[in-house]
């Protein structure tokens, strides 16, 4: 049984291998002319105007947790999708309920106005 893990092994160091030399290579034989401009902060391509360690607002949190919530349910479809065939009509209906549910819960939301960003 352990035999079997070997080629995952190698794999594996071989991933660690091209990952080390990713990094180490292009840092020693690469050009270093560091400058002021090159080593100042830059948030997509913006000079920060505010403190990094400002509070957002919870509703910026509230919108990303809803879309983390309801992009992960929506992953449930592709196995679905692809057993259609063999599940038959109980299959559908099933996932007929579960489109449901999540419809009910995104009007749930929608009418509390989390979605709304003012």
């Amino acid at each position: 049984m352990s035999l079997d893990y070997i080629p995952l092994l190698v794999l594996f160091l071989i991933a660690i291998l091209f990952s080390a030399i990713a990094i180490i290579v292009p840092s020693v034989l690469g050009p270093q002319r560091p400058t002021k401009t090159k080593l100042a902060p830059i948030e997509s391509g913006m000079i920060p105007f505010h403190d990094a360690r400002r509070r957002f607002p919870v509703h910026y949190y509230v919108v990303a947790v809803l879309f983390i919530l309801f992009d992960i349910e929506v992953i449930f479809l592709y196995p679905w999708a692809v057993l259609l065939g063999q599940l038959g009509l109980f299959g559908l209906i099933e996932m007929g309920v579960f489109v449901l549910l999540l419809l009910v819960g995104y009007v749930y939301v929608w009418r509390k106005g989390a979605l709304d960003w003012n």
